[in-house]
C-alpha cells in the first residue's frame, strides 16, 4: 500500500464526488459526452483500461457504497468516467465470473453481477472476458457473467455460452468506424474446458488470432483490436512471448492492410510499456484498474498492483478507401486505485488538484515509456 495513500484519500474522495458529477452516456445511440457528429469524414478515440479484480476488500466496499444492500460498483469508476465516457468506444477487461449470490476475491472469484452495470455507467462499450479465471465456477460462471453485461448493454469478448457465439465476429461501432474486438487468455489456472465446450474460453494461438482478425475484416471491421491476458505477473518488462507474440501478430497482414490494429494487454497486474511494433500499437499491460491490495513475489504488499493506465488512441479514417485507420495519437492516463478511499484516480487531475502523487504519477510514466514510445509520439494524458 502506497503511504501516501491514507494521506491524501480524503482529499481525492473529495475531488471524485466532483468528478461524479459528471456527465454519463448511455450505450445506444451515442451518449452524451460523446463529440457530436461533424460534417464529412471524421476519426474516432478508443479508450482502453486494465483488469477489474474484485477481491473481498473490493466486495466489501461495493457494499458499503450501497449503504449495506446489495452492491454499487460506480462510485469506485467515478474518477475515470469523465474520460472513459467521452471516448467513442471503451474498453475495459473483466477478469472474474459473476456468482449467484454468494461472492467471494482470490484465488476463486465469484463477483457480483452489479460490477456490469458500473461499467457500463462508466461509460465501457465492451470487455473482454478471456482470463486465467474466466472458468473459476465452471460454465455456470461464464453464463451469468455473460449474461449479466447483456443485461447492462455490455459487449464482451473472449468467452462464450455457446459455439456459435464463440465463433461470432463482435463488431462495435466507434463513430464512423467498425471496430472488432477480439481476445485471448494464456491460459485458465489449470482448470479444462467444461465437458463438450472446448470453445468456452479463447485461449492464445498465434496462428488462430491471425484467423480471428483476418475473419474479422472479412465481416466489415475497419479496425481490429485484439486483448491479450498474457504475460509474467509483477513483471514490469514485457517478457519473450509477449515480445515475439506483438512481433507475428503485428507482422500478419489481411489484404493490404495489417491484420490487427491494436493490440491490448492484461494480466501481469502491474503497468508495463507501450510500443509501436511493425507499425502497430501494442499495450504489453495496462495493469489493474480496480483491486485490493496484493502481496507480491517477496511476501509484502505491492502497490503496483493498484497502479495503471488507460490506454487512449485516436484513429484517422483513411486517405483512400479500403485503406487503414491510422492512429494519429497515442495517449497513456495514468491511474492509482486508491485502496483506502476505495476510488480509481486520475493521477494527473489528481496531482492538478494538488494531492502528492507525483512520485506514483511519475513510476507509471516511465514504466510506459520505457521501449522507446515517446520517439513513436506517445504522450501523457489527463
Amino acid at each position: 500500500m502506497l503511504a501516501r495513500s491514507r494521506q491524501v484519500a480524503l482529499f481525492l474522495t473529495v475531488v471524485l464526488a466532483a468528478g461524479a458529477a459528471c456527465q454519463a452516456r448511455d450505450h445506444e445511440p451515442p451518449r452524451p459526452g460523446r463529440p457530436a457528429p461533424a460534417a464529412g469524414p471524421r476519426g474516432f478515440t478508443l479508450v482502453a483500461s486494465g483488469d477489474v479484480v474484485p477481491h473481498d476488500s473490493i466486495i466489501d466496499r461495493a457494499r458499503f457504497d450501497a449503504g449495506g444492500t446489495g452492491y454499487d460498483f460506480r462510485p469506485m469508476l467515478s474518477g475515470i468516467r469523465p474520460v472513459v465516457s467521452r471516448a467513442d468506444i471503451a474498453l475495459c477487461h473483466m477478469e472474474t465470473v459473476y456468482g449467484d449470490g454468494v461472492y467471494t476475491g482470490s484465488p476463486a472469484f465469484k463477483s457480483p453481477p452489479e460490477v456490469a452495470p458500473a461499467l457500463a455507467a462508466t461509460g465501457y462499450d465492451g470487455c473482454s472476458t478471456a482470463s486465467d479465471h474466466s472458468l473459476d465456477d465452471g460454465a455456470d460462471g461464464i453464463r451469468r457473467t455473460l449474461d449479466a453485461l447483456d443485461r447492462a448493454g455490455v459487449r464482451h469478448a473472449g468467452s462464450a455460452r455457446s459455439e456459435q457465439e464463440a465463433r461470432t465476429v463482435g463488431i462495435l461501432r466507434a463513430g464512423p468506424a467498425e471496430v472488432a474486438h477480439l481476445a485471448y487468455s494464456h491460459g485458465t489456472n489449470g482448470l479444462p474446458m467444461p465437458p463438450g465446450q472446448p470453445w468456452a474460453v479463447s485461449l492464445i494461438d498465434e496462428a488462430k488470432i491471425i484467423e480471428d482478425a483476418r475473419a474479422a475484416r472479412a465481416a466489415g471491421a475497419d479496425v481490429v483490436v485484439v486483448s491479450m491476458h498474457w504475460g509474467t505477473e509483477w513483471q514490469d518488462a514485457p517478457d519473450e512471448r509477449q515480445l515475439a507474440l506483438a512481433r507475428t501478430l503485428t507482422a500478419a497482414r489481411s489484404g493490404d492492410r495489417p491484420a490487427i490494429d491494436l493490440i491490448l494487454g492484461t494480466h501481469a497486474h502491474v503497468p508495463q510499456a507501450y510500443e509501436k511494433v511493425n507499425g502497430t500499437w501494442v499495450i504489453y499491460g495496462m495493469g489493474d484498474q480496480i483491486a485490493g491490495e496484493m502481496t507480491g513475489p517477496d511476501g509484502t504488499p505491492d502497490p503496483r498492483a493498484n497502479q495503471s493506465t488507460l490506454g487512449r488512441f485516436t484513429f484517422a479514417p483513411p486517405a483512400t478507401p479500403g485503406g487503414r485507420w491510422e492512429v494519429t495519437r497515442a495517449e497513456f492516463v495514468p491511474q492509482l486505485f486508491d485502496v483506502d478511499a476505495g476510488r480509481v484516480v486520475n493521477l494527473n487531475r489528481a496531482l492538478a488538484q494538488g494531492a502528492d502523487v507525483r512520485a506514483v504519477r511519475d513510476r507509471i510514466r516511465d514504466v510506459a515509456l520505457s521501449r522507446g514510445a515517446a520517439a513513436d509520439g506517445l504522450v501523457m494524458g489527463g
